[in-house]
């Protein structure tokens, strides 16, 4: 069995069923759905534990992707890779953008306020189709738009994003 990278970006999930022969359904946490199409071989896991799948093939579809994994040869071990997380070495991402990052370097970081008020840390985002969403969890959860007039500064070797937003909001 191959070695288990330490650096697993999680970028999406598998879903139901997509016909009789193995194929799933993927729900990504991607910009663009058919960025998953990049990669031969995904790390698909539960609760940490993780096992390294080759796309035998992977289509796009209007409302969905959909992928057919080595091993994943009928609709019963299609079901049984239903809600395994999909995810790829770090180091086989290409670098992000200037002022652009990948929502796994956000979850953990610390978010304080401009008055260093410290509002919690990054437990997930929401994509809302306008902007995306920091969901911030501390001594209560905040919903933070990730929108330049709020988020003034991501310092990920700090691990401190600095917002423009009152404790009050």
């Amino acid at each position: 069995m191959p070695h288990q990278p330490d650096d697993l970006t999680v970028m999406g999930h598998v879903g139901v069923p997509f016909g009789v022969r193995g194929w799933v359904k993927v729900h990504t946490y991607t910009e663009h759905s058919d960025s998953l199409l990049d990669y031969p071989v995904w790390w698909l896991g539960r609760n940490g534990q993780w096992q390294e799948y080759e796309v035998l093939g992977c289509d796009e579809h209007p409302k969905a992707l959909v992928a057919h994994l080595a091993g994943s040869n009928d609709r019963e071990a299609a079901i049984a890779l239903r809600g395994c997380e999909i995810a790829v070495p770090k180091k086989s991402l290409p670098p992000a953008a200037e002022n652009e990052y990948y929502w796994a370097d956000l979850i953990g970081l610390e978010v304080v306020n401009t008055e260093q008020q410290k509002l919690g840390s990054v437990s997930g985002l929401l994509e809302t189709g306008a902007n995306d969403v920091l969901v911030v969890q501390g001594e209560r959860e905040r919903l933070i738009p990730f929108i330049a007039q709020v988020v003034l500064e991501v310092d990920q070797a700090t691990g401190t994003i600095r917002v423009d937003w009152g404790l009050d909001y």
